[in-house]
């Protein structure tokens, strides 16, 4: 290859690497433009009052539940199973 072909072909390359700069440049710019509102929030949902009542019903249950097996003598069930015999398993 010849040292001039060599040449222009760098700076052919450098032209592209040069547009290809100036486009990133200008979205990133317009990226900073964007309302930080417009992102769509991420983790938890918010509940409504009534979603949060129900929850609360619901665990209100759930504990009155648990707490009359506890006063009847009833353990937790996974705690009542037979646990294997480590010497033998």
């Amino acid at each position: 290859m010849d040292l001039y072909e060599a040449i222009r072909a760098l700076h052919e390359e450098k032209k592209r690497i040069d547009r290809l700069i100036a486009v990133l440049e200008e979205l990133e710019r317009a990226g900073d433009r964007q309302p930080t509102g417009s992102r769509k929030r991420r983790g938890r949902k918010t509940m409504t009052a009534e979603e949060r009542r129900q929850v609360s019903e619901r665990m209100k249950r759930y504990w009155a539940q648990r707490k009359q097996g506890e006063q009847a003598g009833v353990a937790d069930p996974a705690a009542s199973a037979p646990q294997p015999d480590p010497a033998t398993g």
